[in-house]
């Protein structure tokens, strides 16, 4: 579904309605927009999907606004730094789209009141600080159901990233649709502790296939994982960005984050003086997430599946958490009849029944 669904435009209309304080634009010279990134842009994952989008709101506003961006900056002190020196250099708006950018930028925030700030997937607002993040989680679990019905073995491999509400919520959601498909089917987890880091990921990769994997999931942002597996034969799904070319044969689909049309809204926004602070949560039905086109390996069956899961979802009539939710101690998360609460999904610390692994203790 694209934003310009009509969903996806009464969704939009409605977050940035009555939500804080706004902002008004300088009429006389151009917005200056500036981005932080966590990772190198690279070919795909979280950070190419921001600079695309990045591209598609220079091309949608044209010369009533200047972009810059910095990449590969770690997070903490040094993400301070450049979030500084963005308001130093005179950026009125600043997208610093990483959970681990939330704290440097509540904290220069506070000091730059003038400026707009909006973080990606962190929780913490102000008047001049909005945040946005995805459900992640309704993609992971229609991933699940094509592992689960692809999986020879019943053995799926997942390589998660850190053990974050966010990334819980899609490796559970992940077992979910799996179990849907096949009850009995079994996830083994590594985690790497890395949101990029192709070594480890091609490592962990390469574990999992030797312990009997033959559909793979990850939630880190190289490419190494779908290589490594396109190498050998194993499925794979992918995650932030359309895999397809680094897979051709065993990349079965990917969920894509499509974040340009929401900064091109806030921008507009921005522009007109109506901005908002807020925090914007969207998913398939807004089209802040899509599902990349199905390999053609995928049987008419599956497909079939598929396609009626993801049409659920969209119109409400599937959530991917709801109960009877089990954890891996086989304590009843969610009753039947209920669904997990916003605050329940955004403190999730736990597994559910099918996943062969840990939480790491922090």
């Amino acid at each position: 579904m694209s934003y310009g669904h009509p969903h996806a435009r009464r969704f939009f209309t409605s977050l940035f309605a009555g939500l804080g304080i706004a902002a008004s634009a300088m009429a006389d010279e151009p917005l200056k927009t500036c981005f932080l990134y966590s990772n190198p842009i690279g070919e795909s994952g979280w950070t190419y999907q921001h600079e695309l989008a990045r591209k598609e709101l220079v091309a949608a506003v044209g010369n009533k606004i200047t972009t810059k961006y910095v990449e590969n900056i770690a997070e903490g002190p040094d993400a301070e730094r450049v979030i500084r020196n963005f308001v130093q250099e005179g950026c009125k708006v600043i997208f610093t789209p990483s959970f681990g950018f939330m704290e440097p930028t509540v904290k220069v925030a506070r000091q730059a009141p003038n400026v707009i700030f909006l973080n990606g997937s962190g929780y913490k607002t102000a008047s001049n600080l909005g945040v946005y993040n995805a459900r992640y989680y309704e993609g992971r679990y229609l991933e699940g159901v094509l592992a689960g019905a692809m999986s020879k073995k019943g053995v799926v491999g997942y390589v998660g990233a850190f053990p974050i509400p966010e990334v819980l919520q899609g490796l559970n959601a992940f077992a979910q649709g799996m179990r849907s498909v096949n009850p009995n089917a079994q996830i083994k987890l590594i985690w790497v502790n890395a949101w990029y880091d192709p070594g480890k990921e091609r490592d962990a990769a390469n574990t999992l296939m030797k312990l009997g994997a033959d559909v793979m999931a990850y939630a880190t942002s190289g490419v190494s994982i779908v290589t490594a597996a396109e190498e050998k034969g194993v499925y794979t799904l992918g995650y932030y960005s359309d895999m397809s070319k680094f897979g051709p044969k065993t990349n079965l689909t990917s969920i894509m984050h499509t974040w340009g049309p929401y900064y091109v809204k806030v921008i507009e926004d921005v522009l007109a003086g109506r901005w908002k602070s807020g925090n914007v949560v969207g998913g398939l039905r807004e089209g802040m997430i899509r599902m990349a086109p199905l390999n053609p390996v995928v049987p008419a069956d599956v497909r079939e599946r598929f396609v009626r899961a993801e049409r659920d979802l969209i119109e409400g009539k599937l959530h991917p958490f709801a109960g009877p939710v089990i954890d891996q101690d086989g304590k009843e998360r969610v009753p039947a009849g209920k669904v997990l609460s916003t605050e329940e999904l955004n403190t999730m610390n736990y597994l559910v029944q099918g996943i062969d692994g840990t939480v790491p203790k922090k």
